[in-house]
């Protein structure tokens, strides 16, 4: 795939393809996910597109009881809460995402460390199409 500098496309639409992507600053080599345009390092601002391999651990995480409105037609409520968690990418960036596979209503089996792997979420159709950034647990 041809490098594209990181304002000719969106993180978004390359989530729609299911690729994890970053950024990478040319300068002094700092990755971020989701991608900056400006390096927090060394405030340099040539970066470029990076793919990350969707693979990490768990951070932390929290269990969201009241969320926003289409939650709710996920089937999420305070009964039934979703979780969202920091994970460690392998290659070093800390992205926040959702977890799907564990269960927010017992977070004592939601293990600090747990192996991840990415997982993307595709919701709504047409206008209205969204693809969420998610981890499972790694088997």
């Amino acid at each position: 795939m041809e490098q594209k500098p990181i304002s000719d496309i969106s993180f978004r639409e390359f989530l729609k393809m299911e690729k994890l992507m970053g950024s990478r600053c040319k300068k002094c080599g700092a990755l971020y996910c989701p991608p900056r345009p400006i390096c927090v390092e060394c405030s340099g601002t040539d970066l470029e597109w990076v793919e990350f391999k969707g693979r990490g651990s768990l951070v932390s995480f929290t269990c969201i009881h009241v969320g926003p409105p289409w939650t709710l037609e996920e089937g999420y409520s305070r009964e039934r809460p979703y979780v969202v968690g920091l994970v460690e990418l392998e290659e070093g960036p800390r992205v926040v995402a959702r977890l799907e596979g564990v269960d927010g209503t017992k977070p004592e089996t939601i293990k600090l460390g747990m192996p991840l792997k990415v997982k993307f979420l595709h919701r709504g159709e047409g206008e209205s199409a969204r693809t969420l950034l998610a981890f499972e647990p790694a088997s």
